[in-house]
């Protein structure tokens, strides 16, 4: 029988709108599961191929919506949702013949499976990283076919239970770790370079292929000889992810950032001196794999992970000039890197973030997180972080200012991976994390934080080929920072040179509660002019770094002069009491020139000048060079700079990173960074046994008027002393025993903890507590206890006033009595109000 071509119109009508009814109540999501505006515009849920243990396509559906259902309380919150599949270690796209019954190498293993050692095979002893099992004793087998069908699968059972639009994204990585890889390790070692993990063993980027006559998808006569990598990888990329129906590309490890992406060194700096002459060579041949792939594949979104460093260094290191990269617009930039946080060095992760997101090729960029990992038998959030959020509320503490004055938060979230190393999805993953994500988005920034890092973007990218001798600064200024962070700076907030330069025009105070975080700027820069101006019109900042290039105006700003410049070994001198310890820290310190950015050079100009402090100095063999100094002078309408020459106290041992001198034996230079914050009423002192005993990173971000404190204790023996100009902050939910106006704390391995109430009081046991509304048109109640005779700060919300803020001294349910007034605080201070000369309890709602 012949239908009707109407009818099976009307059919194919009447099925759509019987989909449509059966979707989420999307605008009934948007009014009520949002995050205050801070909605994500896309989550991604990675994942390998191991979830689809059975080649089973109603199996495979189930999987499928399992991984969304399980995310779900989380989704509610994206605009879009995508899933980006480990499916092989990229080599599916280089192998790929444009065959839907072509048999596909997957990740199906654990461990490396391109060692010498067959997988499953060699010793017991053998670690995971010399040899590879299978995952499963039979795993299933895939063609090219089943996995269009797997991403087919994932995009419609993703609507059903989302109601969102789902994108699917392949995964490129450059290294053995994944799959067995014939091309990479048999057929085309040419592409190989990098030691990564161990000698050439890391696709390079800018490597050219031999012949070869095998027919592939993009070169169904075989390759040519001194085919670009480029053009091979992006040909066979536009036939491969059309063909699969992927929407996006990841190039993982480093891939396109050079061809060290995991190490200190690289193409350009070797350890023992950087090579200037190979800088434009080696820009020129990553901006080639760039322009070859896009040439090939030029609509496809890529995804980057980058390296595990900063922009500064990889510049310098590795000739990767990020600046040109993100001249594609189709891209996004890479996101904060998940394996420095593994080894607890968090200030290499924050300043990797922070220094990438200065500039972008656009408004969006991606935070991404590490719940588990398919492949080396480790779930991050279980064992290596012990299901503690530190990796959570640190780097999403973090923001950047826009050329616009606007508060960037990341627009993208991302989770490697929703699925373990023997393809399980254990519920309690989701169900833990979620929240600690969602409680970090609701409480993100919305306004500077009190550093805040004038990041020289572009002042790297063009000293880098201006000059002939700037390397080493260039790749020191980024270390100073990492190890800053790392011994508790409490850094936050980034904007690059160029647009702060337009903030400060159009929103003269827009800084007027933070302290600017600066390099010395060039001689007769509009950056100089501008900084200069900052401070003088009142601001507040922090200048480090050598200073050979400053100009006359900024050097008599800080009052300094340059001499002969020294390095090795100084006793060091300063006038800050720094941490308390039963072992004080040494008193020697090492500046070597190749990692700090040249010799010590710097002095105080003018010893007599009164607006000038010394605040330490490094001397040698009876040659003294001052390291710190603040300067202030009245007309400056309470305006303060601090200078800190800064040295890096880490060198190149060999291994990845660059490793920082021994505590016990060498002062630590950075930590000055964390001292000199007193000179503008900002105390962040530790308490801690010894030298050795590691120090945490903090932040301190604003959030709504709040200010919240994040931060990691790898050592939870110690105790924080903090100080702001505000007072002593009280952590919300906690008591502290105020000691000489500081509220102390001993926090656990991982914190975050709001603060809308400061305390002007020398000593007590203070404690700050939310309590419940009890009353119609109160959102929120808390009281402060311990109180002698003390001045208390309130930051309330944004909108709250005079009017709608409430306090009551000494008063309790139901808050007839007591009712006291407040009065509006020091605009220098920020929005705030004040009650003074309390005693007892102090009540506030609003």
């Amino acid at each position: 029988m012949t239908i009707p071509k109407s009818m099976i119109i009307r059919l194919l009508l009447l099925f759509v709108f019987l989909q449509i009814l059966s979707l989420p109540d999307l605008s009934a999501q948007n009014t009520l599961g949002t995050l205050r505006g801070k909605n994500f515009n896309n989550v991604t849920l990675e994942a390998s191929l191991k979830p689809f243990k059975k080649n089973d396509k109603a199996y495979i559906r189930e999987v499928a919506k399992e991984m969304f259902l399980q995310w779900h309380a989380l989704l509610r919150h994206a605009d879009t949702v995508s899933v980006m599949l480990w499916t092989s270690d990229g080599s599916e796209i280089l192998d790929y013949k444009g065959v839907p019954s072509q048999p596909m190498e997957w990740a199906r293993y654990m461990g490396n499976p391109n060692t010498e050692h067959e997988v499953n095979s060699g010793p017991k002893e053998l670690s995971i990283h010399e040899r590879a099992y299978l995952y499963l004793e039979n795993p299933p087998k895939f063609t090219y076919g089943d996995l269009k069908f797997i991403v087919q699968a994932l995009k419609e059972e993703g609507l059903k239970v989302t109601g969102k639009p789902i994108r699917v994204g392949e995964t490129f990585d450059p290294g053995p770790e994944f799959a067995k890889s014939d091309f990479k390790y048999k057929k085309h070692r040419e592409i190989l370079g990098g030691s990564a993990m161990g000698h050439n063993t890391m696709v390079s980027c800018y490597s050219v292929l031999n012949a070869d006559s095998e027919s592939y998808a993009g070169f169904p006569k075989g390759i040519p000889a001194n085919t670009p990598f480029g053009t091979f990888l992006g040909r066979q990329s536009k036939h491969f992810l059309k063909d699969m129906g992927f929407d996006f590309l990841w190039l993982s490890n480093g891939f396109g950032y050079g061809v060290e992406g995991w190490s200190s060194t690289g193409a350009i700096f070797n350890g023992k001196g950087f090579d200037q002459a190979k800088l434009a060579a080696t820009k020129d041949k990553i901006a080639g794999f760039w322009r070859y792939f896009r040439a090939e594949c030029p609509d496809i979104q890529i995804q980057t992970r980058g390296t595990n460093l900063s922009a500064g260094a990889d510049l310098a290191r590795d000739g990767v000039d990020l600046r040109s990269i993100y001249k594609d617009k189709n891209m996004l930039p890479p996101p904060n890197s998940p394996w420095a946080a593994l080894d607890g060095d968090f200030g290499l992760e924050m300043v990797g973030y922070m220094s990438r997101m200065a500039e972008l090729p656009d408004e969006r960029y991606l935070f991404r997180y590490y719940t588990h990992d398919p492949w080396w038998l480790n779930s991050p959030w279980l064992d290596r972080y012990g299901r503690e959020p530190h990796d959570i509320y640190l780097p999403m503490s973090v923001a950047r200012i826009n050329k616009k004055g606007e508060v960037k938060i990341p627009s993208h979230l991302s989770f490697l991976s929703i699925d373990d190393s023997y393809g399980n999805m254990p519920t309690q993953v989701p169900d833990e994390v979620t929240p600690h994500i969602l409680k970090a988005r609701y409480d993100a920034p919305t306004a500077p934080g009190p550093l805040v890092w004038v990041y020289p973007f572009d002042e790297y990218h063009d000293w880098a080929y201006r000059y002939k001798d700037r390397l080493p600064e260039i790749y020191y200024g980024d270390w100073l920072i990492r190890q800053a962070i790392n011994n508790g700076f409490p850094l936050n907030t980034v904007i690059s040179t160029g647009s702060f330069q337009n903030v400060v025009k159009d929103k003269p105070g827009f800084f007027k509660e933070s302290v600017l975080v600066s390099i010395v700027p060039d001689a007769g820069s509009t950056l100089e002019k501008e900084l200069i101006s900052f401070v003088k019109g009142g601001g507040k900042m922090i200048v480090y770094g050598p200073a050979g290039h400053a100009g006359p105006a900024f050097l008599e700003l800080l009052n300094l002069k340059n001499t002969s410049a020294l390095e090795g070994d100084f006793s060091i001198t300063s006038s800050y009491p720094g941490d308390k310890m039963a072992t004080k820290y040494p008193d020697i310190i090492h500046h070597s020139a190749l990692f700090s950015g040249g010799g010590i050079a710097t002095q105080v100009a003018k010893t007599d000048d009164k607006g000038t402090k010394i605040l330490a100095q490094m001397t040698q063999s009876g040659n003294s060079r001052d390291a710190v100094w603040s300067r202030a002078l009245p007309e400056w309408q309470g305006g303060k700079v601090v200078y800190l020459r800064g040295t890096n106290s880490s060198k190149f041992n060999g291994g990845k990173l660059l490793n920082p001198d021994d505590p016990s034996k060498l002062f630590t230079g950075p930590l000055l960074m964390r001292y000199v914050l007193s000179e503008f009423g900002i105390n962040c002192l530790i308490e801690k046994e010894n030298p050795a005993v590691k120090n945490p990173v903090l932040t301190v971000s604003r959030s709504n008027n709040a200010f919240f404190f994040s931060g990691y204790n790898p050592n939870s023996t110690i105790t924080n002393h903090f100080k702001l100009p505000q007072g002593a902050p009280l952590l919300l939910g906690l008591e502290t025993k105020l000691d000489k106006g500081n509220s102390v704390y001993t926090l656990p391995t991982s914190w975050n903890r709001e603060c809308r109430m400061f305390v002007e009081q020398a000593d007590g046991i203070v404690s700050y507590k939310e309590l419940h509304s009890g009353e119609k048109g109160i959102d929120k109640r808390c009281q402060v206890t311990g109180l002698n005779n003390a001045t208390v700060r309130i930051y309330p919300p944004d909108h709250i006033t005079e009017q709608t803020l409430n306090a009551y001294v000494n008063a309790g349910y139901p808050w007839k009595k007591g009712r006291i007034s407040v009065k509006k605080g020091d605009e220098k201070l920020g929005k705030h109000f004040v009650v003074e000369n309390v005693t007892g309890s102090l009540t506030v709602s609003w």
